[in-house]
């Protein structure tokens, strides 16, 4: 038996929306012909398409054959047709979007941050408990297969006892004078929900929560890099909000993290983000496809001498990790769970108090930064 779920999706205009959620998401999995149940029944998602300019939304209606799309979101959601209601729209309308698909009792999967502050994003948590209905916050990284193969090192014991954690994130953003910017110019302006610090640091709380232990304090400075930026239609803008931010973590057990993340920075490493992990029996480094090990036992001996040109070929010294298993396309992955937790019931980790953790990091990022000092995180209870 085949049946359908309706799902709008609103902000699905914008790159990520169109390539991650709706092409290679949820239109992938109607390609396929549905999500098979335990009970037999083949269920299909079926986007409703909801964003501001309705020129964007007829244009990639027709180039992926959706049938319906509007610029009314208050519409889409009185249609009894379409349970889940997804968000990828600018950071500052989140809330009050997601504030209105619960109230109109739609089963609710956002990406992040899910609001501006950890105030709102705790009410909004309360709000989808007292409804009743499924949430969940997309945490997308968690599926990337280089940081499934550091989970499986993880599990398996390779590292020992875990003493610290090092990421690198970022790449050059064009201001937009020359070549186009590759983000948005919304990214750069605060009152639009701009900021590395707030888009990045959700990232990393569910990262390092997840793989390596509970994030129990920060220290954060965040930096204006780039001030005169030019948006999409290549008028200059004062950009206000930070480009990039160095941050420093205390983690459950004793375990200390660094992750730099920036949009303004040359890439000269392994990938766009480099994970590794130090531990008493070994190392990893992880990309977003790749992981490289050193086992203790493999581990050389350097020794410090400054005056004559080193000959070591320190990448040669690591071993790649294999493939071993299956690595879908991680937001597919992760809609394809959330989709199975409203059918039937699955568990569902992520949910919106996770997506307020995330909040809740960096706005303590943001109090470090302006107070100079360590901050301590408090456990967030729903």
């Amino acid at each position: 038996m085949t049946e359908r779920i309706g799902i709008i999706m609103n902000g699905v205009t914008g790159r990520m929306g169109t390539n991650q959620h709706l092409i290679r998401s949820v239109l992938a999995l109607r390609r396929e012909g549905g999500i098979r149940l335990a009970d037999g029944r083949c269920v299909v998602p079926e986007p409703i398409l909801v964003g501001r300019n309705i020129a964007k939304l007829e244009e990639l209606a027709a180039a992926h054959g959706v049938q319906r799309f509007t610029t009314d979101l208050d519409a889409a959601l009185a249609d009894r047709g379409a349970s889940v209601y997804f968000d990828a729209a600018t950071t500052d309308l989140r809330r009050e979007n997601l504030e209105k698909a619960i109230a109109a009792r739609k089963h609710v999967y956002t990406e992040k941050p899910v609001a501006l502050s950890t105030a709102a994003a705790l009410a909004l948590y309360r709000r989808a408990e007292a409804a009743g209905i499924k949430h969940g916050v997309v945490q997308d990284k968690l599926f990337l297969p280089g940081l499934v193969k550091l989970r499986r090192l993880r599990e398996g014991g390779f590292f020992g006892r875990i003493l610290t954690v090092k990421g690198d994130f970022g790449y050059w953003v064009f201001p937009g004078d020359g070549p186009p910017a590759q983000r948005p110019s919304w990214n750069y302006r605060k009152s639009q929900g701009g900021g590395i610090i707030l888009d990045m640091l959700c990232h990393w709380r569910y990262v390092l929560d997840t793989l390596f232990g509970e994030v129990r304090a920060v220290s954060c400075r965040g930096a204006l890099l780039v001030d005169r930026r030019w948006d999409e239609k290549r008028r200059a803008y004062a950009a206000d909000a930070e480009d990039a931010a160095f941050a420093a973590f205390e983690l459950e057990g004793g375990v200390l993290a660094q992750i730099n993340s920036s949009w303004q920075t040359r890439v000269r490493r392994d990938d766009l983000l480099t994970i590794q992990v130090d531990g008493t029996e070994g190392s990893a480094l992880a990309g977003l496809t790749r992981c490289w090990i050193q086992p203790k036992a493999a581990t050389p001996k350097p020794v410090w001498n400054p005056d004559e040109r080193r000959s070591d070929d320190f990448f040669a010294q690591w071993q790649e990790v294999p493939d071993t298993e299956s690595y879908p396309n991680g937001f597919k992955a992760q809609w394809e769970l959330f989709l199975r937790h409203v059918l039937e019931d699955v568990p569902f980790a992520w949910d919106l108090l996770a997506g307020a953790k995330g909040v809740q990091l960096a706005e303590l990022g943001y109090q470090s930064w302006a107070e100079r000092r360590w901050i301590d995180v408090p456990r967030l209870e729903g």
